[in-house]
């Protein structure tokens, strides 16, 4: 069979994606690769159909025993033979999965990396034939990347202990230049076919809102977005606790996942959102890898994440069936403190060296830098993320809340002038403050602070008393995001002068920046169209077929499908096949059902 007749054949569509191809094509021609592909945009589906083509079983090797079940479960559903090594197994249920493993009954077998280099592992492996190994969430190999796992450095020495070695492919959804070239070094890609297909996700809307009120902003919202499937991501678990108590008293149907819960309640929550039982998940970072559920209308970080990547890849949970949907982060300075302590007081591996620890926290302070200076842009937010991850982009998208505000545009040289000379003022004295102190001397506060460290007595106390604390603090943003301060985050936070800030104090260059002026709402609610009654009768069929198989609605069909027949109306299952998503397996299975569904709706309308 060909990679197409595959494709149409198990996932019931007829053309690939972009760079899908590509990557099959790279692999079955026996070469090393590395794929760059947002979430969304099928990286699966590039290991999945070579290893169904290649002799032999595929080692597909993941760090989350969620997305190793919802990938086996899908892939099970299409009629492939797959199976999953974890610590969720039981003895037997090992003894029994690596038999039929000896067999050769499987095709591809999902393996935790802690699993690799045990002795009976090993063994299986080296009488096995091994025909690729595949590094999903390939990120996590480096410790530059967002999510730095020690396990993962096993893999090399798991290849390397191979008898044969087997074709070895990567596949992550964000990774900047410096963790691309770590990937491939650390993993020993020999001669990879590398390719990024970029980043960009149109169908998604990003917004950041400053606010004071974060569950008052949630609930305004929700309130726009109506009656959806969505993910509230959180900080801490007692931030979970507490969003989730209260959108359950405020009438949302929510649940709950974060590490503090038992593992049978996690698993419950989690099926209850993957089930639509519940249309809410609130959530620490902990729950979302690998959840493919494709009608997630919308992902909003109640707490600013800590580095970018983490957090296009979790955004990028939203819209992953194609139709819109909304990424938005409510931000408040609080955010950066809390995300620096997490930073500094994080339980690392005992594998780490100390001077490995200190280099992964400079390299986190930094990413959490980025990070803020997102959140504080008034940049197009889609444009800051495609260049941070250096792909193509535009200065101006229309999809985005910096490009649906109106700015106006204004001269804030005096301004700086007076905050850099301030700064300047204070490190005379041999001091450094952040910038909130800084703020108070321009000021003039009179708090114990300011009047202990004699700061009262600065030729710059009181210099911008009639300007408001927001202001200057939206400044000083700007200068930082610009490069003409410098946030030492090492030491406190504290706001320092670099060679930069001489182009303001001795050039006296012109400065200018933009302020927002009003927001121009824009609904955005999600098309649930596509043949009304008809759509919700197919859901409704979905749903009850997914109960019985006791798996997710999307792993029937995604919505993105049900659409597609609501368009087609299949009466016959040579019509069926046609519809997008649809394979042979599918139509088998379901087609009589949907078929029928249909049928009745035409008779009836």
């Amino acid at each position: 069979m060909t990679p197409q007749e595959i494709l149409k054949q198990y996932y019931g569509h007829t053309n690939f994606r972009e760079g899908q191809l590509e990557l099959i094509n790279a692999i079955l021609s026996g070469r090393d690769c590395l794929g760059i592909m947002p979430t969304g945009a099928g990286k699966s589906v590039c290991f999945q159909i070579p290893a169904m083509l290649l002799d032999g079983i595929t080692i597909v090797i993941s760090p989350l025993i969620s997305l190793m079940k919802d990938q086996t479960e899908a892939l099970t559903d299409m009629g492939v033979n797959v199976a999953c090594i974890n610590s969720s197994l039981s003895s037997a249920q090992y003894s029994q999965t690596m038999h039929k493993a000896y067999l050769g009954e499987y095709k591809i077998l999902y393996v935790a990396p802690e699993r690799l280099l045990s002795s009976g592992f090993l063994e299986f492996a080296n009488q096995a034939n091994i025909s690729m190994v595949t590094i999903d969430e390939a990120h996590c190999v480096s410790q530059w990347g967002q999510d730095f796992r020690p396990s993962y450095l096993k893999i090399l020495d798991f290849v390397s202990c191979l008898v044969k070695r087997p074709i070895v492919s990567a596949f992550t959804a964000t990774a900047t230049k410096v963790v691309r070239d770590d990937i491939v070094e650390i993993l020993r890609l020999e001669n990879p076919y590398l390719l990024t297909t970029g980043f960009d996700r149109k169908n998604l809307y990003f917004d950041v809102k400053q606010t004071t009120n974060k569950y008052n902003d949630l609930i305004s919202v929700l309130k726009k977005i109506g009656n959806k499937n969505g993910i509230v991501y959180c900080l801490a678990r007692k931030t979970v606790e507490k969003v989730c108590t209260l959108l359950n008293k405020d009438g949302y149907e929510a649940t709950r996942y974060h590490a503090g819960l038992s593992a049978e309640e996690r698993r419950n929550n989690q099926d209850d959102f993957l089930f639509d039982k519940k249309t809410i998940m609130v959530a620490t970072n902990a729950f979302g890898m690998g959840i493919d559920k494709s009608n997630v209308s919308f992902v909003v970080h109640y707490n600013m994440p800590k580095n970018i990547e983490s957090y296009y890849q979790e955004a990028g949970r939203a819209g992953r069936d194609g139709e819109n949907a909304q990424c938005i982060i409510l931000y408040s300075k609080q955010d950066v403190r809390t995300n620096k302590f997490l930073i500094e007081n994080s339980n690392e591996s005992e594998e780490l060296t100390i001077g490995m620890r200190n280099e992964i926290i400079e390299k986190d302070l930094n990413l959490l830098k980025q990070m803020t200076f997102y959140c504080t842009t008034q940049e197009c937010l889609r444009n800051w993320i495609l260049k941070y991850f250096g792909d193509k982009s535009v200065s101006y998208c229309g999809n985005c809340s910096s490009c649906l505000t109106n700015y106006e545009t204004i001269d804030i040289t005096i301004e700086a002038q007076k905050i850099l000379s301030c700064v300047y003022r204070i490190s005379q004295r041999r001091r450094s403050f952040g910038k909130i102190m800084i703020t108070d001397v321009l000021r003039g506060a009179k708090n114990e602070k300011v009047i202990k460290n004699g700061l009262d007595t600065l030729s710059t106390y009181a210099l911008m008393s009639d300007v408001s604390t927001k202001r200057i603090i939206l400044i000083m943003d700007f200068l930082i995001e610009r490069g003409y301060l410098f946030v030492d985050d090492m030491n406190y936070s504290v706001v320092k002068l670099n060679e930069k800030s001489l182009e303001i104090l001795k050039d006296r260059i012109s400065l200018e920046m933009k302020i927002p002026v009003e927001k121009k709402e824009k609904t955005r609610s999600i098309d649930t169209g596509h043949g009304n009654n008809l759509m919700e009768k197919l859901k409704k069929t979905r749903l009850k077929l997914a109960y019985q198989e006791n798996v997710p609605a999307y792993i029937v069909f995604s919505d993105a499908t049900l659409k597609d027949m609501c368009g087609k109306k299949p009466e016959t299952i040579e019509d069926f096949l046609e519809v997008a998503g649809v394979g042979k397996r599918k139509a088998e299975k379901y087609g009589s059902v949907f078929c029928e569904v249909i049928k009745e709706y035409l008779r009836e309308a």
